[in-house]
């Protein structure tokens, strides 16, 4: 029983740091996420954060039980189960055509990041990503699971570090934080809104990922606890890098890649770190986002499979030099949009389950 229960705790935390790996380099290893969807609120952005924290929580949640009580090997049969074949065609292509828009943006982020950190041209550090990534890809499920998983404790404690020293020996007054908010530079200027998109574009990103993790869990409860646990770990990372934003809140807008800043002006040691597990992240999300697109489309280690992969890479390299901030601002708020659709369809699909005799989650 005791053994039983030990090998649970190690499937629930390896869900949750899976979930927290593929998140954090979409979400806000560069900073630059943050930046854009909370910081320039000013104080607000911590309300925000938790606004959008518990829906990560308690969403993430329902798409891992979710997996694993239809055994979902892509997100295809649980947004044809919740919406339907005719809306759920729709919001597959839509979905399809978004992950790979974050697979492409971390191609530009490893470029922006290899360039800052190393001084590599962007095309040169864009192309060391994209190999990494597909030779990853060409590995089986549970060995990518467990490379997604890797590197979440090390991000963790670089992060409170940076963040802490940050916190304790602010730039600015906390007084004068909201006077060089820019909201103007924020998706759509409403501190509320944002967190709710942040959290759609959360779940976008994880949720065919969660879906296929739900269904190769153990169990129900390993399921649902690994979902809620990746939450938690994501959301007081999330307060972590916004509070060391805010800290720095009169140089954060002019940067790219602001957590770098940050741990620069600490330590060259810690930037270095940082970048080296930055890029790692990047790495995690590249393949936690391109692994369910190429298995919507083909049986994983297949002819099919791997070109898909190969021409999805190449395309991919090529359409990554439009620009790391340039794309995070035009895919990031639409995608979220699409995740709260389909947040919407979990959290209805929970208040059915919970009012009828029949479980449906």
């Amino acid at each position: 029983m005791h053994k039983r229960g030990l090998k649970m705790n190690r499937e629930i935390w390896k869900i949750a740091f899976a979930y927290t790996g593929v998140i954090v380099g979409a979400g806000f290893s560069t900073g630059q996420e943050i930046l854009q969807f909370f910081t320039n609120h000013g104080l607000y952005s911590y309300a925000a954060i938790l606004l959008s924290g518990l829906m990560v929580l308690f969403i993430g949640r329902q798409a891992t039980k979710f997996g694993y009580r239809i055994q979902a090997d892509s997100h295809k049969a649980p947004i044809f189960t919740m919406f339907g074949k005719v809306t759920g065609t729709i919001i597959d292509y839509l979905f399809v055509f978004f992950l790979y828009g974050i697979a492409v943006i971390m191609f530009a982020g490893a470029g922006s990041a290899f360039n800052e950190s190393f001084g590599l041209p962007t095309w040169l550090g864009t192309l060391i990503m994209v190999c990494f990534i597909v030779i990853t890809l060409m590995l089986d499920f549970d060995k990518i699971v467990a490379a997604l998983g890797v590197v979440t404790p090390f991000l963790i404690a670089v992060v409170v570090i940076i963040a802490m020293l940050n916190i304790f020996n602010p730039q600015v007054p906390l007084d004068t934080v909201d006077a060089l908010a820019d909201a103007s530079r924020t998706p759509s200027g409403v501190w509320f809104l944002d967190g709710a998109m942040y959290a759609g574009f959360t779940l976008a990103t994880a949720f065919s990922f969660l879906s296929i993790m739900g269904a190769n869990a153990s169990s129900h409860k390993a399921a649902a606890r690994g979902g809620l646990l990746g939450g938690v770990v994501i959301t007081v990372l999330m307060l972590l890098i916004n509070a060391a934003l805010i800290s720095n809140m009169d140089v954060v807008n002019d940067i790219a890649l602001p957590t770098l800043a940050l741990a620069a002006n600490i330590h060259p040691a810690l930037q270095l770190t940082l970048a080296i597990v930055m890029l790692l992240v990047i790495y995690n999300t590249g393949v936690g986002v391109l692994y369910p697109f190429l298995k919507r489309y083909s049986e994983p280690y297949t002819k099919k499979y791997y070109t898909i992969l190969i021409i999805a890479a190449v395309v991919g390299y090529f359409l990554s030099f439009v620009g790391f901030v340039e794309l995070v601002g035009i895919v990031y708020p639409a995608f979220g949009i699409l995740g709260l659709l389909i947040g919407l369809g979990l959290t209805s699909r929970w208040f059915m389950n919970k009012s009828s005799r029949k479980e449906l989650l």
